[in-house]
């Protein structure tokens, strides 16, 4: 994987992270979000 596309990644993953972070509780479970998945649900956008 090329430096260029690991920084892509590395944005896209902290973007992610930090939009549903912003998001209440409530709005994360009415997404079916739990606040500690958070973090496997951006992993998981980075792979797409």
């Amino acid at each position: 994987m090329n430096v260029a596309r690991s920084f892509n990644n590395w944005r896209k993953y902290r973007q992610t992270v930090n939009e549903l972070g912003r998001m209440t509780t409530r709005e994360l479970r009415d997404l079916g979000i739990d606040r500690s998945d958070i973090r496997s649900i951006a992993r998981a956008a980075v792979a797409r």
